[in-house]
């Protein structure tokens, strides 16, 4: 049962353009019982990475249709050798050598992002039982960005009194300079457009227009420069977003608030995407919210990605997985 109004609209939206997503944790009754949700919504197909006949017993013992889902071990793939050669190619300048490349390839975040690489799978979901590393490096050594001289991000999908927010950076960049900010808010502007939110960006700060100082408040500064700069090029013609800072977080999200503390600013209490200025304050506070605040959290999900592959909490439910399943699978029709 799909609690979220918002994910359900999500599942309902993915119908209209059927994405492959591969599911490398088949060992996890979780990423199971996901499957099945989403199946049964015909929301998307499904390859789930594991033992064949342990999956399919699972499935019949529960009574569930495997209709639309299609299970894969990675060591008696006919696509091994073609994935091997396609992992040395892509890795060999870095030194990776074939004999490590035949290994490589059978760890399964591996063998998924090789699947959608070679076109065989539109985007990934993993991490329930590994960690945002092991999940994460092979798209960015595989995948690769799609911006030149842009760093994959990530933000995550913060449900509020049933309105969506994007919080970003959560999950990737420990501590990004000017240049990885500005970065960071445009990506996550464009992301806000592919989920139907706002791209009302807020810079975030502990000052709010010059009311604080110091090396951290220039930096959030200098960002919302660049950005702001870059938001002029016919890149972003016509997209309607709107990025100012710095900002507070209650000037950012309070218009009560705004009114006193920038009440010029175009972005001041209606912002719905915020852009932490490092790891530590977009990861505290996505946490406490989610735990404290009760509001759902989605992610960290990838942005900057040529194609998309994204984590999940260790300590993720069966429904967080089938919302990280539906938002790959907007991502993957790559419209704005």
């Amino acid at each position: 049962m799909i609690k979220s109004d918002y994910i359900k609209s999500l599942l309902n939206k993915a119908k209209y353009n059927i994405k492959t997503i591969v599911l490398p944790e088949g060992e996890d009754e979780r990423v199971l019982e996901a499957a099945h949700l989403i199946a049964e919504q015909n929301a998307a197909r499904l390859i789930i990475l594991g033992n064949e006949e342990q999956m399919a017993a699972y499935y019949a013992d529960k009574g569930w249709n495997t209709e639309g889902i299609v299970f894969v071990n990675p060591e008696t793939s006919p696509y091994l050798q073609t994935y091997t050669e396609l992992l040395y190619n892509l890795r060999k300048e870095k030194g990776l050598t074939y004999d490590e490349a035949k290994k490589l390839v059978l760890n399964y975040n591996y063998f998924g992002t090789l699947m959608i690489k070679s076109g065989h799978a539109d985007g990934m979901v993993s991490g329930a039982d590994h960690s945002t590393a092991d999940t994460v490096r092979p798209a960015l050594q595989i995948i690769k960005s799609a911006k030149k001289g842009h760093s994959a991000s990530s933000f995550f999908i913060m449900i509020s009194n049933n309105e969506p927010y994007i919080f970003t950076d959560c999950g990737i960049i420990i501590n990004p300079t000017d240049k990885e900010l500005a970065d960071i808010a445009l990506d996550a502007a464009e992301s806000a457009i592919r989920f139907g939110i706002d791209p009302n960006v807020a810079m975030l700060s502990f000052s709010t227009k010059g009311s604080g100082k110091g090396e951290e408040v220039e930096k959030v500064v200098s960002a919302t420069k660049i950005a702001q700069k870059a938001l002029k090029s016919s890149e972003y013609e016509d997209m309607g977003i709107q990025i100012d800072g710095e900002l507070q977080a209650d000037a950012a999200v309070c218009d009560i608030v705004a009114a006193k503390k920038a009440p010029k600013s175009p972005v001041a209490g209606k912002a719905r995407v915020l852009v932490f200025p490092n790891l530590d304050a977009g990861n505290i506070c996505y946490k406490l919210l989610q735990r404290l605040g009760g509001c759902e959290a989605y992610g960290p999900i990838l942005q900057g990605l040529n194609s998309p592959v994204n984590d999940l909490s260790r300590g993720c439910s069966a429904e967080d997985i089938v919302g990280a399943i539906a938002i790959t699978c907007i991502q993957a029709t790559k419209e704005k």
